[in-house]
């Protein structure tokens, strides 16, 4: 019985692999150095395969190969099998020299039928400009020269920004880049002091930090890291600067360890501290004179509008939607101001913006819809409207139009003749008014107003009522002008709110947004509670103030160890639930004890 279990079982495997499909790809290499070997994979997955016919690599000599590796698997769910094989020949080649260079189709027959890859490209660095009368430099693919004894330069660890264009007009979208250059491994990374990027206008793009690249740059190689990518967009004219970083990191290094016949290398964590440097852009002045109708949209765009409706009736709304697309500073532009009739009723407009950084600008679109409501009876027109932006490429100003909308409108469900007709005069003839007609009631009494009880009665109703809000207004003017005192009685409840959504993200097991809520919390927290601005929030400035504040010392470790961990956790992330509800309760119980310590007199 066993014996033809096994039997049914190879069978089956037999024909799922037979239904599983055939691949012929190749697997390029990632990271080439000039010098040095790299490899080339060609995988045949589900297929056995003969008569292999691989390219020469032109640029790079092929050392040897093909090395052959085979796995297979065979599993079955929910009744469903399912098989995989796979066949991987792997040849070794030289870089001879940098460049970029072409792997091209390789062959191979499986199946009697002759299968083939695509042809792929890589690229190839060139190798460390070698510096004269010193001894061997650090190198990112070289282990023996990241040795302990060496002091990490500015050379080997150093984060640049930098910006897609030296100069730029006001309101014109610059892709402003923050990356890591490291010939080290990196451990930890934790920016204490945050570029500052006054002057600019900010849309940031999600981006995970890794290092996963590696560049050629100032005549050496680096393992690269983006740290920040944003699109900035220039408020004024004249030079700006953005102003640099600072970041803690800790590097690794390999220190070589001796055991007789047998030698090692072992990982040695160093501390350091490195500053980015800071970029300038010069910003042009927009061209004057400026056309009439231009409202700062800087980019390319192109607009849209629709009238909502075929048939328009007194007392009956209609709406009027007007689409701006393009690229350029799309979230902030003004919306566009439409030439009602004064007879129409006008709603506050509702305006809805959808935009994402692209490439190196914002693409999006903003759209605007008009509510409007005709309160007379006629002929009746939406004039047409003009929307100017300035193209940054051309250097021009470029005008766009909407068409002008012809509307009849009739006499609506429940209006009657003479409320039309009223309102027409009201509307067209304002000095016009209609006669009264009939008995109208008219009183041949004139009891003065003092003497009645009901003027008495309102008049010390409105006393009581002005003197309740000169009150209240005085107490809304002690607390406006009270900053620190405003900061302080939100502090608490912000934080709350922050840590309600962290613990929602901790529940969900979304790690990365919960360490960036629960970040959010403790530094707004500390900014409001100790009147630090954002700009100034530095580990060592909260340690100071909370010092100054009267807080315990364990108190302030222990804020400064969720900011760490926080921080430490965005880069280098692990997933475990006890160390996300310890690091929640945390700073909780950290906010529910500094809520109850009074600040000490200085």
């Amino acid at each position: 019985m066993k014996r033809l279990f096994v039997i049914l079982a190879l069978v089956v495997s037999v024909a799922v692999t037979a239904l599983a499909e055939t691949t012929f790809t190749v697997i390029p290499p990632r990271q080439v150095i000039a010098g040095n070997r790299f490899a080339v994979t060609f995988r045949l997955q589900n297929a056995e395969g003969s008569s292999l016919n691989a390219p020469q690599i032109n640029g790079c000599t092929l050392l040897y190969g093909p090395s052959t590796s085979t796995m297979q698997s065979y599993q079955v769910v929910n009744g469903q099998a399912t098989s995989t094989s796979t066949i991987d020949y792997t040849y070794t080649y030289r870089a001879d020299k940098a460049g970029t260079f072409t792997i091209g189709s390789a062959s191979i027959v499986a199946g009697g039928k002759t299968l083939r890859t695509k042809e792929v490209q890589f690229k190839v660095l060139p190798a460390d400009a070698q510096q004269s009368g010193q001894r061997p430099q650090v190198s990112v693919d070289d282990y023996t020269t990241q040795t302990p004894d060496r002091q990490v330069t500015n050379d080997d660890v150093f984060v640049r920004i930098i910006l897609s264009k030296s100069q730029a007009y006001e309101q014109e979208a610059i892709e402003c880049t923050i990356k890591l250059y490291t010939k080290y491994q990196i451990s930890s990374f934790m920016p204490t002091t945050q570029p500052s990027f006054d002057g600019f206008l900010i849309d940031e793009a999600d981006v995970q930090p890794a290092l996963n690249e590696m560049e050629h740059y100032r005549g050496q190689n680096y393992m690269t890291a983006i740290l920040k990518k944003c699109i900035i967009f220039p408020q004024k004219s004249g030079k700006l600067t953005i102003n640099s970083g600072r970041y803690d990191l800790t590097v690794v290094q390999y220190e070589r360890v001796n055991m007789g016949f047998f030698g090692s290398t072992r990982p040695v964590e160093k501390k350091i501290q490195v500053n980015s440097n800071s970029a300038s852009v010069n910003i042009l002045e927009l061209p004057h004179p400026q056309p009439e109708g231009f409202n700062g949209a800087v980019g390319q765009f192109s607009i849209d509008s629709k009238l909502n409706g075929t048939s328009f009736r007194t007392n009956e709304a209609a709406s009027l939607t007007y689409t701006i697309k393009g690229t350029g500073n799309i979230k902030y532009l003004k919306e566009p101001s439409i030439d009602f009739p004064t007879e129409f009723e006008q709603y506050t407009p509702k305006t809805d913006i959808s935009s994402k950084v692209s490439g190196s600008n914002v693409t999006g679109s903003m759209t605007v819809e008009y509510t409007f409501v005709p309160q007379s009876v006629g002929k009746f027109t939406i004039g047409a409207d003009k929307f100017v932006y300035f193209n940054p490429s051309s250097k021009k100003y470029v005008t766009l139009t909407t068409p002008a909308y012809n509307l009849d409108v009739a006499k609506g469900v429940g209006t009657s003749t003479s409320a039309v007709d009223k309102q027409d005069v009201k509307a067209k003839n304002t000095d016009i008014l209609h006669i009264k007609l009939g008995d109208k009631s008219l009183s041949p009494t004139h009891t003065l107003i003092v003497r009645t009880w009901w003027y008495w009665t309102i008049y010390i109703l409105l006393a009581a009522i002005l003197t309740v809000s000169v009150i209240i207004a005085a107490k809304r003017i002690r607390l406006n002008a009270d900053v620190t005192g405003r900061k302080l009685a939100k502090a608490n409840k912000v934080a709350r709110r922050r840590l309600k959504t962290a613990e929602g993200f901790m529940k969900s097991r979304q790690s990365d947004k919960f360490y960036e809520e629960t970040l959010k919390a403790v530094w707004g927290y500390l900014s409001d509670k100790l009147s630090i601005p954002a700009s100034q929030l530095t580990r060592q400035n909260i340690a100071n103030e909370l010092k100054d504040y009267g807080a315990p010392d364990e108190l302030t470790q222990r804020f400064i160890d969720v900011l760490d961990t926080c921080e430490m956790a965005r880069y280098t992330p692990t997933e475990s639930e006890n160390q996300l509800e310890n690091i929640y309760q945390q700073a909780s119980s950290a906010m529910n004890e500094m809520a109850g310590i009074k600040r000490s007199k200085r």
